[in-house]
């Protein structure tokens, strides 16, 4: 069966995570081009300023308190969503966060409990969406990391669980294929992005981490997101150094290793001691898309949008070779045939 998707002014978006980050940015983005929203995150009070800011421009929006890795929490919010709006047509696995530290250092009980939102978030997540998509089509969009194909030092948690994620997402993805379900399933795979990623983090280092440069826009990220709600994309990088990250170390892997051995540590800390954590989950009700840090930020992305927009791309690319081949065969017959260094005339 064709996976046919609705405008996004047709849509019912449900969102994880939808109150920091990358969440919000796209909870605000859908609902300015006329998504009815579904938001889900652990914090209540900065759900319900999200909720009065987008209802006062006249959004339809439900909101519900859910901890992703509670697969009882999150089908409640699903029949929440259905109860409301008679269903929804994508649904947005992006609730997640790092633990910086040695993979020596890192308690398992803390690493267990990032899987429990990195990985068992996302799978939950899939298998609800999944079940009512099956039945009335649509899209499940899936937030990976340029670490679901590269591995990082000090973030060894982290990396495995968007390694697991992706894995899910492709195995996932070629089932539905298999049975004709009118499904798309997308793996969004962001490089550094300026949200509260460092803020938000557990950190056993002694010093205050970062994101190595370069680090992009939430907002590109949100704008790939409603892409993909839209149009069937099997995956996307946001920003061509997730892209370049990815190339390099599955083309050369033991350089790729050696080049992270050396600078992969020293990339991701700064010089100041190491701040204290802030739980998005306990947090006041105030909405952060950006991170506090001072960083030199890239709002856009070529590569993205050549990704997201290719067809067009390589209509304007090839459009621009014709273009070329006909001025630079007009030149030469303009100038005649040469002869001894001589126009023949």
């Amino acid at each position: 069966m064709k996976v046919k998707l609705k405008p996004i002014d047709a849509q019912v978006i449900v969102i994880t995570g939808a109150t920091s980050g990358i969440g919000l940015a796209t909870a605000r983005l859908a609902a300015e081009r006329g998504a009815r929203l579904m938001l889900i995150a652990r914090n209540g009070e900065a759900l319900e300023t999200l909720a009065r800011e987008l209802t006062a421009k006249g959004v339809q929006v439900e909101h519900a308190v859910a901890d992703v890795g509670d697969a009882d929490q999150l089908q409640k919010a699903s029949d929440q969503a259905i109860a409301r709006f008679g269903g929804y047509d994508t649904w947005v696995n992006n609730a997640g966060f790092s633990i910086y530290g040695q993979c020596l250092d890192v308690p398992v009980n803390e690493q267990k409990e990032l899987f429990d939102t990195n990985f068992w978030g996302v799978v939950n997540g899939s298998l609800i969406a999944a079940r009512h998509l099956k039945a009335h089509g649509g899209a499940l969009i899936n937030l990976g990391s340029e670490a679901s194909d590269v591995a990082l030092p000090l973030q060894g948690a982290y990396v495995a669980s968007k390694h697991a994620v992706k894995g899910y997402t492709d195995a996932l993805r070629m089932e539905l294929q298999s049975e004709g379900a009118p499904v798309s399933v997308t793996l969004i795979k962001p490089a550094g992005i300026h949200t509260r990623f460092v803020e938000h983090a557990r950190k056993h280092v002694d010093r205050q981490p970062k994101l190595p440069p370069p680090v992009y826009a939430p907002d590109i990220v949100a704008q790939a997101i409603v892409h993909a709600a839209t149009h069937t994309v099997r995956d996307l990088y946001i920003g061509g150094a997730s892209a370049s990250m990815a190339a390099f170390a599955r083309i050369a892997p033991r350089l790729y290793d050696r080049m992270m051995s050396r600078i992969g540590i020293s990339s991701q800390l700064t010089a100041e001691p190491v701040g204290a954590q802030t739980d998005p989950g306990s947090s006041d009700g105030a909405l952060h898309e950006r991170s506090s840090q001072q960083r030199v930020v890239l709002e856009s992305s070529l590569y993205t949008q050549a990704a997201m927009h290719w067809r067009k791309t390589a209509l304007i690319a090839g459009g621009a070779l014709a273009m070329w081949m006909l001025t630079r065969g007009a030149r030469r017959a303009q100038s005649g045939p040469k002869v001894a260094g001589h126009s023949v005339q």
